[in-house]
């Protein structure tokens, strides 16, 4: 018998077995390669995805709370004492005045974004300690975005008070820039 009578039977007899996971197929030269079916894996995978795209959870945003004036009400402010307050003006070129207390009583300070979480930090211990660590007398922040400020620069400022975790909400006065308080601005070219 020849040697491709041989090979020829022998394909013929695979063909007709039909086996279903691996099957060996020989070619004429006598070289076999195995053949696997990958439906059922193929399957398999298309269920896993299917199970965890359903099963797992998109992370929520977290937004904070902003505290904004109201513009229909005129000159109605609510008291609060000057000693527990700290305005942050959000100046050009990335740079912070922040002072405590009221503007022209008190020498503001000009900082990056990189010392005023320390500074934050610090004024929120001084009034603690000043209001015998009461909950209800907590440090207050305004902010006061001005024209040269960006919304990068607000949104860092935010992210900063988030990680001081203040328990009032930040007061954003964009509006009300007090005299003083541009004067200062300008003398420090901000």
């Amino acid at each position: 018998m020849p040697l491709w009578n041989f090979t020829f039977r022998r394909i013929v007899i695979l063909n007709q077995t039909k086996t279903t996971m691996a099957e060996l197929s020989v070619s004429l030269n006598r070289r076999a390669v195995p053949k696997v079916d990958l439906t059922a894996m193929v399957d398999l995978a298309f269920l896993l995805i299917t199970f965890f795209m359903l099963t797992t959870s998109l992370s929520k945003p977290v937004a904070m709370d902003v505290v904004k004036p109201d513009e229909s009400v005129e000159d109605k402010q609510q008291p609060w004492p000057a000693s527990r307050t700290m305005t942050i003006l959000l100046g050009r070129h990335n740079k912070i005045v922040w002072y405590m207390g009221e503007p022209g009583k008190s020498v503001p300070t000009i900082e990056g974004f990189s010392q005023i979480r320390k500074s934050i930090l610090a004024n929120k211990e001084k009034v603690a300690l000043a209001n015998g660590n009461d909950a209800k007398k907590t440090l207050f922040i305004i902010i006061k975005p001005t024209s040269g400020s960006s919304y990068k620069n607000f949104v860092d400022i935010m992210d900063e008070l988030s990680l001081a975790d203040l328990k009032a909400a930040p007061a954003i006065d964009d509006n009300h820039i007090l005299k003083e308080e541009q004067e200062f601005l300008k003398q420090s070219q901000m």
